[in-house]
């Protein structure tokens, strides 16, 4: 009888399959480390905890936004000054004709004083080289309490003004040499008696003293003694030669800018001018200001 249960001659019974292992040392065991752990986010809110009870924190915090705010201040302050120095500096350059340098009163800071146009201290001084055509004349300026208000006739005022001049011999002959007519031709020097306050216009035929005094707002040049120019130039064609030279340099200055006071030195003659209460005229009026 067959076993129905038993198994072919020829039939291989079937392979296993092998063990399936896991791959990597087992946890606990031996081998590489297992990864870390991903790190924890700290939240913002926490952060900002942390950052105010810390005490040099808050301090470095404070220090950084100080200096900053202290740097905009003060390049802010001296772009307004730079730029405030160039159009004074251009307005009077326009009115003597030399060059100039130009400085603000430290307080209050000038971008107080530009917000409310309102400028307490202005400084400038000329190269020395002319004033208008006076050679060798030098200005030292101050003005102060200049309020700046648009109206239909002006762009503002100014308090005062005092102008410190300083003309030398050199630049007294160099100029009536080159500015009167006649006298120039003659005049070979210049030379100054501070004791008698005179000067004295020296040429090859003769020479020429005059007293400088202020006159009509302006510097007049009186003549009180003529030597060895009679024969060609009287004493009737001599002042009014000077009167209109000293005139040309003296007078007609805008503000109401007149002279105060004349002294001769051993170098030359030094003279103020000044003006108070000063409307500073519209663009229009005077091309000097049409930029302030």
């Amino acid at each position: 009888m067959t076993d129905p249960w038993a198994r072919p001659a020829n039939q291989v019974p079937p392979v296993p399959p092998p063990p399936q292992f896991p791959q990597g040392p087992l946890p606990g065991g031996q081998g590489a480390p297992l990864p870390p752990e991903p790190p924890q986010k700290t939240s913002l809110l926490v952060k900002t905890k942390k950052l105010v009870h810390d005490p040099l924190s808050i301090v470095l915090v404070v220090v950084i936004v100080v200096a900053l705010v202290a740097a905009i201040l003060l390049g802010g302050e001296l772009y307004a000054r730079h730029r405030a120095d160039q159009v004074v500096a251009r307005a009077a350059q326009c009115v003597v004709q030399d060059s100039v340098t130009v400085s603000f009163g430290a307080l209050p800071p000038f971008l107080m004083q530009h917000i409310s146009g309102h400028y307490t201290n202005i400084h400038f001084e000329t190269a020395g080289n002319q004033i208008r055509q006076a050679k060798g004349m030098r200005v030292n300026v101050v003005i102060k309490d200049v309020r700046l208000e648009d109206t239909a006739t002006s762009t503002g005022s100014i308090g005062s003004l005092v102008a410190n001049v300083t003309w030398s011999s050199q630049g007294i002959k160099d100029t009536i040499q080159n500015a009167v007519p006649l006298i120039g031709a003659f005049v070979t020097g210049v030379t100054t008696n501070p004791s008698a306050g005179t000067i004295e216009l020296q040429g090859a035929l003769g020479s020429i003293v005059a007293k400088p005094s202020v006159v009509d707002n302006g510097i007049s040049l009186q003549v009180t003694e003529l030597t060895g120019l009679g024969f060609t130039l009287p004493r009737e064609t001599v002042q009014p030669a000077l009167d209109a030279f000293t005139t040309q340099f003296t007078k007609n200055y805008p503000l109401g800018i007149h002279a105060d006071t004349v002294q001769v030195t051993d170098s030359g003659v030094i003279s103020q001018f000044s003006t108070q209460n000063a409307t500073m005229p519209k663009g229009e009026q005077d091309p000097c200001f049409a930029g302030l």
